[in-house]
């Protein structure tokens, strides 16, 4: 069965709210809906950020030091394990997560 979801017309009740794509042996794809900022963390395994819509500021610590990146649509962050990061939202934003599932 196929589904088509058109991205810029999904909401969510809160902050970070998800809707399941797909789930492939273990790696889930959701789209998240947020107007609101993440708190810093780790996730269990790699993941893949991608911006659909709206402006995010990633910010993300490497080797000690904070850094931050302007994320506008079609921007991809990719962090590896034990990357420490988090995602302040400029205004409303819809972003592309790829990650293990149960992943923080």
């Amino acid at each position: 069965m196929a589904t088509f979801i058109r991205g810029s017309d999904f909401t969510a009740d809160k902050a970070w709210g998800a809707q399941l794509i797909a789930n492939m042996n273990g790696i889930t794809t959701r789209l998240h809906w947020t107007d609101k900022p993440c708190k810093w963390h780790i996730n269990d395994g790699e993941e893949i950020f991608v911006v659909l819509d709206g402006t995010v500021e990633m910010k993300y610590r490497q080797e000690g030091e904070e850094l931050i990146a302007m994320m506008q649509p079609g921007d991809i962050f990719f962090a590896t394990i034990g990357t420490e990061h988090v995602a302040h939202p400029q205004g409303e934003a819809r972003v592309l997560v790829v990650e293990t599932e149960g992943s923080v």
